[in-house]
């Protein structure tokens, strides 16, 4: 169950089969205590691993397995370090391209003020 102090911040990569980020502005101050992603079709090849960054450093990583991959899997970690967000900054999500099949990743970061 969530708080009122909890807030979300939706984004996406356009694929999570190449190389690159996506940076997410924050609106207020608090702490990612989730990011949550669901897969929009199947990956090949190998792992894709997103990695979560801030202002502090690298927060967590998020490894989309391409074995059994398929429209609607959902991956999620919950970072306890480097996930302090400040207001005005922003939360980068990395994608490190190394599956194959051009592929959308959507997902959810939960921060608590």
């Amino acid at each position: 169950m969530r708080t009122l102090n909890d807030y979300f911040i939706p984004f996406s990569l356009s694929t999570i089969s190449t190389a690159g980020q996506v940076y997410v502005p924050v609106p207020d101050d608090g702490k990612i205590i989730k990011v949550i992603t669901a897969l929009n079709g199947t990956i090949a090849t190998a792992d894709a691993d997103l990695t979560i960054k801030t202002a502090e450093g690298t927060a967590g990583t998020i490894t989309v397995a391409y074995s059994g991959s398929a429209a609607g899997d959902v991956d999620s970690v919950e970072p306890t370090s480097n996930n302090n967000v400040l207001e005005g900054g922003t939360i980068e999500i990395e994608t490190d391209g190394a599956s194959t099949n051009a592929v959308s990743i959507d997902g959810t970061i939960v921060i608590r003020r």
